[in-house]
Order: C-alpha cells, then sequence, then structure tokens
C-alpha cells in the first residue's frame, strides 16, 4: 500500500508550527499526528522519535551552512564582505528556522548541534581574521557574525535587502572594515559647522 505524497513533510510543516508555538519539550508526536488527522503509528512509520522529527527540520540547514564554509575555506583569498553578504542571506532565508533552534537550546545540546555551531564560528573567525586572530580581532568577528544573525530575527519585517546592506556595513564597522556604503548622516549633522 503506497502511502500519500508529502506526508513527511506535511508531518514537518505542523511539527515546526506547533515547535513554534508551544516548544519541542511540550509538543509530543500523538498531537502532531492529532493535527495531521493520521494515527500516531503512521507518524512513527516517518519519524521514530520527536529527536529525529527535529533532526530532520534542521539538517537540511546545518548541510547549506557546512557547504557555505566548505566553499569559503576553498577560495583562495576571502573577500569578507561577501563572506558575511552569505553568512547574512543564509540566516535570512532560516530565520523562522533559527528562533526555533535559539528557543530550544537544550534540545540542540542534547543532539550534539551546540558543539557543531560553535565550531562554524571559529572556522568563520579564522576565515575573516587569519588562523591566529588576537583576542580582540576574534571579538570583533564574534560580535559580527551574531550581530548580523540577529538582525535577520530582530527586524524581520524590514525589507531584505535593505536589511542586509546596513546589516553588512555594521558587521564591517565591528570588524574594522571599509562599508562600501556611507551611512547617513544623523538628523541635524549636515548643518553642524566644522569650527569649534
Amino acid at each position: 500500500m503506497s502511502r500519500p505524497p508529502g506526508t513527511k513533510q506535511r508531518i514537518q510543516e505542523v511539527a515546526r508550527e506547533l515547535f513554534a508555538q508551544r516548544g519541542v519539550q511540550r509538543t509530543s508526536l500523538q498531537e502532531i499526528a492529532d493535527r495531521l488527522g493520521i494515527t500516531k503509528p503512521s507518524l512513527y512509520y516517518h519519524f521514530s522519535s520527536r529527536e529525529e522529527l527535529v533532526r530532520s527540520i534542521v539538517q537540511p540547514i546545518l548541510d547549506e551552512e557546512e557547504t557555505f564554509l566548505v566553499g569559503q575555506e576553498a577560495l583562495g583569498e576571502v573577500e569578507p564582505r561577501a563572506l558575511l553578504e552569505g553568512y547574512f542571506d543564509f540566516h535570512y532565508r532560516h530565520r523562522a528556522e533559527m528562533v526555533l533552534m535559539l528557543s530550544e537550546l537544550t534540545t540542540l545540546a542534547d543532539l550534539g548541534l551546540i558543539d557543531l555551531v560553535l565550531d562554524w564560528r571559529r572556522r568563520l573567525v579564522k576565515l575573516l581574521q587569519g588562523p591566529e586572530p588576537t583576542l580582540e580581532q576574534a571579538a570583533r568577528a564574534v560580535i559580527a557574525l551574531g550581530g548580523l544573525q540577529d538582525c535577520t530575527i530582530q527586524f524581520a519585517d524590514v525589507p531584505q535587502d535593505e536589511l542586509r546592506r546596513v546589516a553588512v556595513d555594521g558587521a564591517c564597522a565591528a570588524l574594522g572594515i571599509e562599508p562600501r556604503h556611507k551611512p547617513k548622516a544623523a538628523h541635524g549633522d549636515s548643518g553642524r559647522s566644522s569650527a569649534s
């Protein structure tokens, strides 16, 4: 007997909704099955546990991040702004999943994903600041990367191109890299006299 097409994807979609509303630990597989109108054994056919279901939602994102990093590491020379733009684009695309991951750090730790994310951060810092960055360089890179990630969540209603420009410019400023676009003067600055 063939299964209806897309059942696995429908399970993941409903799980994402319920996880976002109630949290992973407070969402049972029975509730997911009930919402879909399927039996719990039917759900178990696709996912043997809640942890497996969570991993199936985050794994494609993890794979994409790894592919991005490997691509950057394979370049002869990294262009910092291009790296930051790619990093921003990745997080903007997956901002809903990022909120889920940030709200479920215990679950991610149980799946062994916190160490993976910290390792990615170390690799990114190395790409941006060289193989042996000073504490100041490493801190600036962490601020730049974390800030980019946070902007995609904090300002989700801002048009992507506008947010990308200002967020990447801010990350460049944290790294001491000249932004491509000059920041607009604060209101009232244009009429200020140069004489003291």
